[in-house]
Order: C-alpha cells, then structure tokens, then sequence
C-alpha cells in the first residue's frame, strides 16, 4: 500500500448462495482510496455498489480477496479487531440517519467516542465542535424527530466525523433528501474533505453529485468498468 492509500483492495469477489445456487455479485475488484480523497461509486440497482461498500468497511467479509484498511488486512482480525478498527479509521452514513430516537442530537454524536472510551466531558466537546462545524450549534439539545430531514443527515456526517476517521463511507446519503436540501449535504462533505482531509466514498444514483468527485467508479455485473 503506498503512504496516501487508505483503503485497497485485491481480487476482491463475493459470491452469495441463494436457493442453493452461487450468486456472484463482486468479481475481482481491484481499488485504491488515497487519503484526502473523494470517490463515487455509481451503476445500477444490483451491480454490486452497497455490497462493495460493506466490504470496504469491514461489515462482511469477502468470498476471495482482500481488503486492507489503514494497513490492516479487516477480514482477517477478530470481531472485535475489526470493531476497533471500524471506529478508529472509518465513518459511515447512510441513506437513513438511523439516529436514536430517545438521545439528542448532540448525545447521537457522542456515541462513537464513549464507545471507544473517551470520558464523557471529553466526548461531548469533540461531539460540540464537529457539530458547530455542520451548522448544528444550536440544535445540541433537540431530539431527532424534532430536526429537519437536512438536519438529521447533517447530524448523521457529524457521527460519522467526530472520531477524525481516515474515510468516511456513504451509502445514498442525499437519496431520501429534496434536490436543494441535498445539494447543501453535499457541500458540507467537500467542505468537511477539504478542512479536515478526511477521504469520501459515496454511492449514489445522483450522477450531478458524483461528477463533483475526484474520480467516479462505474459498478456493472459486479466488475469497475469505467473509472473518471
């Protein structure tokens, strides 16, 4: 891996077996993520995307291959290996902010951090400032169902970038958000990428979001054919 490589991956393949046939869904992916970077990831429903980006992130493992995260190589640690590894390197957000209901704004984005350990003092003056950073100071007390659906994916990069990880994985984050509300999530991450040096990897269907990328990845029948 090269000193700017966050994430590789070799001959990555995932094959998953339904009905008692073998259903190949990812075939001998080879990629790069290089720190700082940002990258989307686009093709059709079933070409592979959200599978690829599991496997990046460490929530499931390949059939054959590799996938080597900040030096480690995520399918052969333990759960709690990978877990640790997870919350240390990588964030994720998803197309739901999949925020608790009963915590506020500011406790959602505390979670990460006493997961790993930080004190509670400590956690809630890194959770305030990413906060204050995505335009959510005042909204520290609020619950989510009290926020704007801009607002709870805003709240939901923050989770994702209050532990200061090496990349941060999105799955159709703007893909349940009106154009304008989406368009202004989108700027947040460049701004957040720019600021912070954090790498992007997005899918997503919205081709005006991934032209803004440094490169865009197109998954067909589970194989990059084209790469911008």
């Amino acid at each position: 891996m090269s000193d700017t490589s966050i994430i590789r991956c070799r001959q990555l393949s995932k094959t998953f077996t339904q009905g008692g046939l073998n259903v190949s869904v990812l075939n001998e992916i080879n990629l790069n993520i290089e720190r700082g970077e940002q990258v989307a990831i686009v093709g059709t429903s079933g070409s592979g995307k959200s599978t690829l980006l599991q496997l990046l992130g460490g929530l499931d493992v390949p059939s054959s291959g590799e996938v080597i995260v900040d030096n480690a190589d995520i399918a052969s640690l333990s759960d709690k290996a990978r877990g640790y590894l997870r919350n240390r390197a990588l964030g994720f957000v998803y197309q739901f902010h999949h925020l608790l209901s009963e915590l506020t704004c500011l406790e959602n984005v505390m979670m990460p951090l006493l997961i790993r350990g930080d004190k509670s003092r400590s956690a809630a003056q890194q959770a305030t400032s990413i906060l204050e950073k995505v335009g959510l100071g005042d909204r520290l007390q609020h619950k989510p169902a009290e926020l704007s659906g801009g607002e709870r994916q805003r709240a939901a990069i923050a989770r994702a970038m209050v532990t200061k990880p090496l990349c941060v994985l999105a799955d159709e984050p703007t893909g349940n958000l009106d154009q304008h509300t989406a368009k202004k999530v989108h700027e947040l991450m460049v701004s957040l990428n720019k600021e912070l040096g954090t790498s992007f990897v997005i899918v997503t269907h919205d081709l005006e979001l991934a032209s803004q990328m440094d490169r865009t990845l197109l998954l067909t029948d589970g194989t990059i054919t084209q790469s911008d």
